[in-house]
């Protein structure tokens, strides 16, 4: 039975986590979990002997994880021209964090000459099929005019669909956007609300700004004992400022 999977395969970067989509192609529900379990055990050449046909075959997952053990170097000699090849196959037919993965092939220059509007292109690819780090990283290259014209309007946008995803770099940097006036028209109300959000995403420099804003009555009403709350969590968080600040609410409660 065909099925549309996504492949969760740890071991390929160590402990994080390596996901490949795709619509197009899908393996065996039997094949996947075969290679799952190779890469758990580091068992790269047996896993190899299974993808290798398949990404031949035409396999879009196939050839995005043929890609990543020729970038790796495991199971196979290391070989960024191979490693390019393979994710342009995978990432033309849809699988998305080949796309993603080609983009960083580019703007780092493996395997090809360094190309940020090629890096550019196939991170939109990526971001537009939701990759939360896509979405990021195309906000930051409108935002800074790197391998595409500057464009605060479109970075917002990308930085939006990042931070609503729980980017909380995302949400930091628009936070800071709006605060400062920086690109956009300055809007504090707009700013705590996206520094909340990364507050409350544990984010400690975060619960400081929150933390202050309650204390200053700034983009939200004044209130001392939420603004006593976010400091206690930012000192929490080893925030040098948050317990400065928990500590002089403390003693003026006294």
């Amino acid at each position: 039975m065909k099925l549309t999977k996504t492949l969760l395969t740890t071991a390929l970067f160590g402990a994080s986590i390596f996901s490949f989509q795709s619509t197009v192609y899908a393996m065996e529900e039997e094949q996947v979990d075969k290679i799952v379990h190779l890469f758990e055990q580091k068992d790269f050449k047996s896993a190899l002997a299974i993808i290798r046909p398949l990404a031949e075959q035409g396999d879009g997952i196939a050839q995005g994880m043929l890609a990543v053990l020729y970038k790796n170097g495991d199971g196979i000699k290391q070989d960024y021209f191979e490693a390019i090849k393979w994710y342009k196959k995978s990432a033309e037919q849809g699988v998305r964090i080949a796309q993603y993965d080609l983009a960083g092939m580019y703007i780092n220059g493996l395997g090809v000459k360094q190309n940020y509007q090629e890096g550019f292109k196939w991170l939109k690819e990526a971001a537009e099929q939701d990759d939360v780090d896509a979405q990021f990283k195309v906000g930051m290259m409108y935002k800074d005019g790197v391998g595409v014209k500057q464009n605060n309007t479109e970075a917002v946008k990308w930085l939006k669909k990042a931070a609503n995803q729980n980017d909380t770099e995302s949400q930091m940097i628009l936070g800071d956007m709006y605060y400062d006036g920086d690109g956009v028209k300055e809007n504090k109300t707009e700013a705590i609300k996206w520094y909340q959000k990364a507050a409350e995403n544990n984010n400690s420099r975060a619960q400081a700004i929150v933390g202050l804003a309650y204390m200053g009555g700034i983009g939200v009403k004044q209130n001392f004992a939420t603004a006593k709350k976010w400091f206690g969590k930012a000192c929490d968080n080893k925030e040098q400022k948050g317990c400065e600040m928990y500590k002089q609410l403390n003693q003026g409660t006294k």
